[in-house]
């Protein structure tokens, strides 16, 4: 399954890479301004009870291109609650190095464990700082559904970096440019007749076409492996990614290298 998107000068292709366990790889690249993203994560949920907690494993990649500076980073738990009220959470440590310019971030991502408090619910809350000298240069703090800003902590000017109603603002219904170049494995075309039945709210519908949807992808992965299987002692993995060439070790878990530098423009944009 993949998806393929374009937004301006900036395409991304993602591929579900593996089916057992999921794990999905991105890479994105915006040639005009000399950034790349590849990302490989592989969610691992735990049911709570009220809640279900997923760790998202993986690094995620950001290459400023004309510096020579990459940023690696983490990401936060995904948090899912269905009482006493219900809603969705960002939660935990994020870490963010450059080794070439020296520069770290630690984020820290609050909720609240049982009735929210607008002080903490959905708060982020980090310093910038030089990893040489541990030396801190910015103060991060805010609320990621609200606004994010940094205060310098020399001049103790602030700045806003993330505006949420601003952003919710400017989203847009992707649309299908070109009908013929999509895929067959878009996640738009193999969940479409699963999100119209959503919309009309047939949930005893919905749930039907999702069986059917993935009984057929249960025997193409089996005849996949039928067709490739030499000996019983084959290991069980047997889907070969397309984009993406994947590897995984106990040491540093999944990882991902795109099969092409640069992403194309894709048939589904999202239009400025």
């Amino acid at each position: 399954e993949t998806h393929h998107v374009s937004r301006g000068t900036l395409n991304v292709l993602l591929e579900q890479v593996s089916h057992h366990p999921p794990v999905t790889a991105l890479q994105a690249t915006d040639d005009r301004n000399n950034i790349e993203m590849i990302w490989c994560q592989s969610p691992l949920p735990r049911f709570h009870g009220t809640y279900i907690e997923t760790e998202v494993h993986g690094e995620r990649r950001l290459n400023i291109l004309d510096k020579r500076e990459t940023y690696t980073m983490n990401s936060p738990k995904l948090v899912i609650r269905f009482f006493p009220l219900p809603g969705v959470d960002w939660l935990g440590n994020v870490k963010i190095r450059c080794e070439e310019s020296g520069i770290e971030a630690e984020l820290c991502y609050r909720g609240n464990s049982f009735l929210p408090r607008p002080s903490i619910h959905r708060s982020v809350k980090g310093k910038i700082f030089m990893s040489s000298t541990s030396k801190t240069v910015y103060e991060v703090s805010g609320h990621w559904d609200r606004t994010v800003i940094v205060k310098d902590v020399s001049t103790r000017k602030t700045t806003t970096i993330y505006d949420a109603k601003e952003a919710l603002h400017r989203l847009k219904t992707p649309i299908v440019k070109d009908p013929k170049a999509v895929l067959e494995s878009e996640s738009s075309v193999v969940w479409g007749e699963v999100s119209e039945a959503i919309l009309e709210k047939s949930w005893g519908k919905a749930k039907e076409i999702k069986t059917c949807i993935e009984e057929k992808q249960r025997e193409a992965a089996r005849e996949r492996k039928s067709r490739r299987k030499q000996d019983e002692e084959e290991e069980e993995e047997d889907y070969i990614p397309k984009y993406f060439t994947v590897s995984h070790s106990k040491e540093n878990g999944w990882s991902c290298l795109p099969s092409n530098k640069l992403v194309p423009t894709a048939p589904i944009v999202v239009n400025d």
